[in-house]
C-alpha cells in the first residue's frame, strides 16, 4: 500500500509504543497544575494518583530513556528529560503546597533541586557555551527551547542567551528550525527530515521573552504564510514549504497559541 505521495509502506502501530519518554511525566504534571490554579482544585483522588505518580518520578528520574523524539538510537540522558522531570516535581509540590493536600514536599524538593542542579552541571557544554541534548554530547535540541517557557531558566540568563544563540545558529533556517542535527546524533531512523514547525514557535516564544521582540515577531510572521488554506499546520515543514508529517498537528498549533500570546504581550 502507498501513502501520501506515494509514501510507502504504509505502517500500522508504533514503535515508541514500549519505549521509556521520561519527559510526559512534566507536561502531565504541568498541564494538572494549570488547571489546578486557573480551572478547578484537584480532587484528592485524583491527588492520590498523582502523588503516586510523583514519588515514582523521584526514584526513577535519573535513567537514560529515548526521549521526547522517541529516537530508536538507544537510551540517553536526555536533558529534555531531566528538564521535564524538574517540572513535574516543582509544580507538583505547588500544588501540594498551595491545596495543604499530604506529601513528603520536602523530598520533592530535594530531588527537583538535584535534578536543576545536574543540567547545569552536565547538560551544560561550557567549549560548547550551551546546553545540549544530552550529556557527554555537544549536540543541540530544539526541545531546550523550553527551558525558560518552563520557568528552569530566566529568558535573559547569559547561559540561556548563548544557548539561544547557538541553536539560531546551528538548527534554524530562516523561520525554519530542525529540532536536532541527525548527521552528528545519528538516531536510528533512516532517511531525511523536514523542519518541526513546533520547534519554530518555541523559538519565537524564547526570542520575545529574551527582549527580542521585533526577531520574534518577523518568525512569527514568516510562519504565518506555512499555514494551509483554513490556518492548519503540519508537523514538519520541507525545504520547498510543503506539509510533511502528521498532519494537523496539534501540538504545533499549541505552540503557536503560546507565542501569539507571548508576543501579543510583548509588544503591548
Amino acid at each position: 500500500l502507498e501513502g501520501y505521495c506515494g509514501s510507502r509502506p504504509v505502517r500500522i502501530g508504533n514503535g515508541a509504543a514500549n519505549q521509556l519518554q521520561l519527559d510526559i511525566y512534566g507536561e502531565l504534571i504541568d498541564a494538572i497544575y494549570v488547571h489546578n490554579r486557573y480551572g478547578g482544585p484537584i480532587y484528592y483522588e485524583a491527588w492520590e494518583d498523582l502523588r503516586d505518580a510523583v514519588d515514582w518520578l523521584c526514584e526513577n528520574w535519573d535513567q537514560p530513556d529515548e526521549g521526547i523524539w522517541e529516537t530508536r538510537g538507544g537510551k540517553k540522558d536526555f536533558v529534555f528529560s531531566r528538564l521535564q522531570s524538574w517540572v513535574g516535581i516543582d509544580r507538583a509540590a505547588k500544588i501540594a503546597v498551595q491545596r495543604s493536600l499530604p506529601a513528603d514536599v520536602f523530598h520533592w524538593r530535594a530531588v527537583r533541586d538535584r535534578i536543576h542542579s545536574q543540567i547545569h552541571e552536565r547538560g551544560w557544554n561550557e567549549k560548547k557555551k550551551a546546553f545540549v541534548q544530552h550529556y557527554g554530547t555537544d549536540v543541540l535540541d530544539a526541545s531546550l527551547l523550553l527551558m525558560p517557557l518552563v520557568k528552569f531558566v530566566s529568558p535573559t540568563d547569559p547561559r540561556w542567551i548563548s544557548t539561544l544563540d547557538a541553536i539560531a545558529k546551528e538548527l534554524v533556517t530562516d523561520s525554519l528550525v530542525h529540532r536536532y542535527n541527525p548527521e552528528v546524533s545519528p538516531d536510528g531512523l533512516a532517511g531525511t527530515e523536514g523542519t518541526f514547525s513546533m520547534c519554530s514557535f518555541w523559538m519565537v516564544e524564547a526570542m520575545s521573552r529574551a527582549g527580542r521582540v521585533d526577531d520574534a515577531r518577523l518568525m512569527f510572521e514568516k510562519m504565518l504564510t506555512y499555514a494551509n488554506h483554513v490556518g492548519l499546520y503540519s508537523e514538519q515543514i520541507g525545504p520547498s514549504g510543503e506539509a510533511l508529517g502528521n498532519f494537523p498537528q496539534a501540538f504545533t498549533h499549541l505552540a503557536l497559541i503560546s507565542a501569539a500570546f507571548d508576543l501579543d504581550r510583548a509588544l503591548g
